[in-house]
């Protein structure tokens, strides 16, 4: 592959935070912020809302290793211009649909786009630096906390301006989708002869799915899923349901946003210096101390620790375990290793949500969250197996 000038290579890097932006933050973890006012409004139940969020999870779990397959054969950059689309008409649905199950069907055509363009635009950019492959990381999931940033913003003031302001910022994403969409188009890089994702890829000399060190990452990424999805779905309602005003909810969460925009690039070039096992150990630490802390303290103070070290820390997860993944494998199947480990990312996304609605309902908030610590815990344990079977650096 040809060098890139540079640049060409800050418009990719734009682009990929853009589709970030819109698939992950806006289709995903923007609906723990949407969820109250859709709730209140539609006379919803904590565990019918944990299935609309089950619905994303089941459309990302369905597709995430077709997509992986689709952007071998077909190239990153199809794929991701796919993903954006059925975002962009999941917006679209959800700005307009009154019935339950239509708005379950948007929440899986989200779930869908999602697996289509997040993995895909990952493995397409940071394919192309190597040696900088937790940082690019870092870099385009910052998007992310852009998109949270924005919409913990923009969610709160539209849901108590106006009386269907959520279907507003559904709008608002849809927007904000078309444009991901062009930006892609114009600036992701096209398949290129002999670069990789042809068909000589297409068949591995081994599964990565016989590799002892995706394995455990894929175990990782499924507490992860499992954990941060259902923190990202029912935290703001329990800070509200603790008492905190909408308005200094959504601040705080806001703050989390800002947080995590610096923290995806710091905790990839973290990574890339002192080993993915570390970096993850200390970032997954940090965020089962950030979500005990309002378990115990369910106070002002408490969630805002929480969001805190949580916008500082869970960037680490996420990039730390995507190039964990591409690291255990030659760079041939990195694409295939960050499809598969995805794929358990995925059952704990579909798992989460559904299951804390239903604590929630039964048992309140805190025994929820407690559950959530505890299976972060058992993270921690994961990450120490990991550190011991990658070489250590000199």
């Amino acid at each position: 592959m040809r060098a890139l000038r540079p640049p060409a290579v800050l418009p990719m890097i734009a682009a990929g935070m853009l589709v970030t932006f819109v698939t992950v933050a806006c289709g995903r973890l923007a609906f723990g912020l949407i969820l109250p006012f859709m709730r209140e409004d539609l006379g919803l139940s904590y565990q019918q809302s944990g299935n609309l969020g089950t619905a994303a999870a089941l459309g990302y779990l369905g597709l995430v290793m077709a997509a992986g397959a689709f952007a071998a054969r077909r190239g990153g950059r199809s794929a991701v211009l796919i993903g954006t689309t059925l975002t962009t008409a999941g917006f679209v649905g959800l700005a307009l649909s009154t019935h339950y199950l239509l708005l379950a069907a948007c929440m899986l055509l989200l779930g869908c786009g999602t697996a289509f363009a997040y993995t895909p635009v990952v493995s397409l950019l940071a394919g192309s630096f190597p040696h900088r492959r937790g940082a690019v990381i870092g870099g385009i999931n910052s998007g992310i906390g852009i998109g949270l940033l924005g919409a913990s913003v923009l969610v709160p003031w539209l849901g108590q301006s106006h009386a269907q302001g959520w279907r507003m910022a559904w709008a608002v994403f849809a927007v904000a989708g078309a444009a991901a969409s062009a930006a892609a188009f114009a600036f992701l890089p096209r398949p290129q002869p002999g670069a990789g994702g042809g068909a000589a890829d297409l068949k591995p000399a081994t599964p990565v799915s016989r590799n002892a060190r995706v394995r455990l990452v894929a175990l990782l990424y499924g507490v992860v899923g499992m954990t941060y999805i259902a923190q990202a779905t029912f935290m703001y309602s329990y800070s509200l349901d603790a008492g905190l005003p909408a308005l200094d909810a959504g601040r705080l969460a806001a703050l989390m946003a800002v947080l995590s925009i610096l923290a995806g690039p710091f905790w990839g070039t973290v990574s890339d210096r002192i080993g993915r096992p570390l970096a993850l150990t200390i970032a997954m630490s940090l965020c089962l101390i950030g979500t005990a802390i309002p378990v115990a303290w369910p106070t002002y103070a408490g969630f805002a620790l929480h969001y805190i070290i949580l916008g500082c820390t869970v960037s680490g997860m996420f990039t730390s375990i995507l190039a964990s993944a591409a690291d255990a494998v030659p760079s041939a199947q990195a694409p295939r290793a960050t499809s598969f480990v995805t794929l358990f990312y995925a059952i704990g996304q579909l798992t989460g949500p559904a299951l804390a609605g239903i604590v929630i309902d039964k048992a309140g908030f805190r025994i929820a969250f407690g559950t959530s610590c505890a299976l972060m815990l058992a993270g921690v344990w994961l990450c120490r197996r990991l550190a011991k079977m990658v070489p250590r650096r000199t």
